[in-house]
């Protein structure tokens, strides 16, 4: 067996590696089929591939048991599941390693079992075409590239592919995502849809391309690749001082904290109830989040210790305490008015004060009447004001070449092109919501139907 892997040495391991490290488990099976299909509305899933989902699901945990993970349960039933009123959401069990969250834990079993194993890999190095038997339509290959130098590398068996999404490829992004303008990672900067270009040459079809995990609202600056999540938008803090996140019309356009909730554990990953129904957040751009001089002198508006994220753990960047640097750099632009603010960073300076009279007028009645916020409902009022221009940011995309049940990545007309597997987020079968957890639990899960399944392939001479 090899693995490529397409980042240098110490900055491998994907999204598995920095995202929250939670996985989902799911029983019973049909329960669990159930609360799929749900979460898929109107974008339904072969059925046979939810059952497989739904069967290999339910052996996530005992499986990472078996590789000396100690799985701690952390959320069952409805009170774990991200849509805990849809039918079937009482399958769901939400597990992460010691029962905390993040910091590569679920990501460094997995580590130790490869090395354990003595799997070869080779680092920075990134597939770039699938060698197609020209008469079988059998995968025999993988064309490479890695140390400057194009290779070709022969495939006995089969190859699976595991290459992530498209985050870091706007083009796509503008091609596929057609409500957004641009958004960027929170996660691996090498999600660039390498994995989908080459199913797509070899004839796979495609699927849940427009689905995302997202968007979130971040703070993205040139010298870093991924983004940076903002304390003043974390869920779980409440710091003193006034903050508002306004668009290009400088109106407010959603709750600024992740505090309109659905599940007690999960914030829908960018879905909002709109009318009754389940839609994409908006994610205007550009956008700009506005505080008060009480909340910049408050402490850093980064958390350098945040137990995710690309840019929290594997290119960390230490945000100055009291923010000095930061603004120096230009990240945050700063005035002694709203209305001089408004016009550093280019909005009407009419509309941008409206705005924040507005907030300050539901702050005072401790009721934001337009968007629900609960948290931090303080008003914009001690100057000088600061603004730091905020971006569309996603987790991951779903979308990728088809699969079904057995894991082999097939065509338009459903067959299968011989010996090509797929595994987690590269096609994964998240069509519409999306279950916290469900994009590792989903790595595992099919990574084994495609392993069993490669493996049992005949060898080829």
């Amino acid at each position: 067996m090899l693995i490529l892997e397409k980042a240098p040495k110490g900055e491998e391991g994907g999204n598995s590696r920095v995202a929250g490290q939670g996985w989902c488990t799911v029983a019973p099976v049909n329960t669990a089929i159930t609360y799929f299909n749900a979460l898929c509305g109107a974008y339904t899933v072969e059925q046979g591939i939810v059952r497989a989902w739904a069967e290999e699901m339910g052996r996530n945990t005992d499986w990472v048991k078996s590789l000396g993970g100690n799985a701690v349960e952390i959320g069952k039933g409805p009170e774990g599941a991200e849509f805990p009123d849809l039918p079937g959401a009482e399958c769901v069990r939400m597990y992460t390693i010691d029962g905390s969250l993040g910091y590569e834990r679920l990501w460094k079993v997995l580590k130790a079992s490869v090395d354990k194993r003595r799997i070869e890999v080779l680092y920075a190095t990134q597939g770039k075409e699938l060698i197609q038997d020209s008469q079988t339509k059998e995968i025999i290959g993988v064309r490479t590239e890695g140390k400057g130098a194009p290779f070709s590398l022969k495939a006995r068996r089969a190859v699976v592919l595991t290459c992530g999404g498209f985050e870091s490829n706007q083009e796509m992004i503008r091609d596929f995502l057609p409500n957004l303008v641009c958004c960027y990672p929170v996660g691996t900067p090498y999600n660039t849809g390498d994995g989908i270009k080459m199913a797509m040459a070899v004839g796979a079809d495609l699927w849940h391309m427009n689905n995302i995990s997202g968007p979130w609202y971040y703070l993205k600056v040139p010298e870093f690749p991924s983004v940076m999540e903002l304390v003043p938008q974390h869920q779980r803090k409440e710091i003193p001082g006034g903050m508002i996140i306004v668009a290009a019309d400088g109106k407010r356009f959603k709750s600024e904290k992740h505090d309109v909730t659905y599940g007690k554990h999960n914030v829908t990953h960018g879905k909002i109830k709109v009318a009754g129904q389940w839609i994409q957040a908006p994610a205007p751009y550009p956008m700009f989040m506005i505080i008060d001089h009480t909340l910049f002198s408050a402490g850093p508006l980064h958390d350098n210790n945040l137990y995710h994220g690309w840019n929290s753990l594997l290119k960390v960047y230490n945000w100055s305490e009291d923010n000095s640097a930061e603004l120096a750099k230009g990240w945050i632009k700063k005035a002694a008015t709203i209305a001089g603010l408004a016009r550093k960073i280019g909005l009407n300076p009419t509309a941008v004060e409206d705005t924040i009279n507005k907030w300050n007028a539901y702050c005072s009645a401790g009721n934001d009447a337009e968007f629900g916020r609960t948290k931090m409902l303080s008003p914009i009022k001690d100057g000088p004001f600061y603004a730091i221009e905020i971006s569309p940011a996603f987790s991951s995309t779903q979308g990728g070449p088809r699969r079904n049940a057995r894991s082999q990545i097939v065509r338009p007309d459903g067959s299968s092109i011989p010996r090509l597997y797929s595994a987690g987020e590269l096609g994964s079968i998240h069509s519409y919501l999306y279950q916290g957890g469900g994009n590792l639990g989903e790595c595992m899960a099919f990574g084994r139907i495609s392993g069993r399944n490669a493996a049992a392939e005949k060898p080829r001479v």
